[in-house]
């Protein structure tokens, strides 16, 4: 398959500024592969597509503050840092983007908070936007950690194009989220409410957590009409045997294993044994999955409508069939539904 089998019109207002009022009454398009049907109903209405001993596989990993505003030494002007990942604990360096770009070299110093408390040094180039960042803070590591917390700000998607609200530090995480370490949520599990895990649970469902942090990766554009040519991100990765006990023995018993969420599906299907069953891991995973695709572990899924020619909704067209994804987006377009992170939701069955 070629990238341009996955170019769509999204009309731009289709895409959620803010998320619905309560989490689990986004809307919910259920799609049976099967029988090639297309449903529309409310999100907390999928609790009666699963039954007793099924599981539910979700990412827990937790977002933090990653986006900072800082003023580069001698100019004043105002630079966006958005920290992707730690190097460092001790040096205190991290991976970072920086925009504009341009303005920033090796050897800048850039200040951040009204007293100029935290200091960063950019010791080296590592992309156009990228740069290795050294973080110069009087106090200890926990302190440092706890200042970046302070001045961070949730980092919401860009297209989302307003302030960022109080309301966003909890609505762009998941209720279970549980692992500090995402620059991004893990966006289909924003819709399970306290009030649904519990009648889920009361109803015999159960629940394997496994830890993927969210990189910008996951949005970077494809570029290549080939896709075997496309490199994703390496991101982090923790399965535990508890939840391969879960997942196994669900399978065992021949019951629906849902992956909640694209990134839990790249989670499981980074670590499948000879047998098509889950095992631990703890390291980086760089899977890309896209048609044609095996799937070993999840028999459903749950996921967000995704924007034209993201690896994403290359997933998805690998998990639902091309046609029938084709088919659902067309249909979704046409209903109006919610896209991209704060949109609305599908389950896959």
């Amino acid at each position: 398959m070629k990238l341009s089998h996955f170019n769509f019109n999204l009309p731009a207002e289709l895409l959620a500024e803010f998320p619905a009022e309560n989490r689990d009454e986004s809307r919910l398009m259920v799609i049976d592969r099967a029988k090639k049907t297309i449903e529309h109903k409310m999100f907390k209405d999928i609790i009666n597509y699963f039954d007793d001993g099924d599981v539910m596989i979700m990412n827990n990993t937790k977002v933090f503050p990653a986006r900072l505003y800082g003023n580069k030494e001698k100019t004043g002007a105002r630079i966006e840092v958005f920290l992707l990942r730690e190097l460092n604990a001790e040096q205190r360096l991290w991976d970072v983007l920086v925009d504009p770009a341009r303005k920033i070299r090796i050897g800048n110093k850039l200040y951040f908070g009204d007293d100029d408390s935290l200091v960063a040094e950019v010791i080296d180039n590592t992309t156009s936007r990228g740069r290795t960042l050294r973080f110069l803070y009087d106090g200890s590591y926990d302190e440092f950690r706890n200042k970046l917390t302070e001045l961070g700000e949730t980092p919401i998607p860009k297209y989302i194009n307003r302030e960022v609200t109080p309301e966003d530090e909890e609505r762009y995480q998941t209720i279970y989220a549980k692992v500090e370490g995402a620059v991004a949520a893990p966006t289909a599990g924003l819709h399970f409410s306290k009030h649904l895990m519990k009648r889920l649970e009361i109803k015999g469902i159960n629940f394997a957590e496994v830890t993927l942090h969210v990189g910008l990766g996951t949005f970077n554009p494809v570029e290549v009409e080939d896709l075997s040519k496309h490199k994703m991100d390496s991101e982090e990765l923790f399965i535990t045997q508890q939840a391969c006990d879960i997942v196994n023995n669900a399978i065992q018993n021949k019951k629906r294993v849902c992956c909640i969420g694209t990134t839990s599906m790249r989670a499981i299907e980074s670590s499948v044994s000879s047998a098509r069953t889950l095992n631990p891991f703890e390291g980086w995973t760089n899977k890309f999955i896209y048609p044609p695709y095996d799937f070993s572990i999840a028999n459903c899924m749950v996921t967000n409508f995704h924007t034209p020619k993201s690896t994403l909704l290359m997933m998805i067209s690998a998990f639902c069939g091309h046609d029938l994804m084709k088919k659902a987006y067309e249909e979704a377009v046409k209903e109006k539904y919610r896209f991209y992170s704060y949109g609305d939701a599908m389950l896959i069955i």
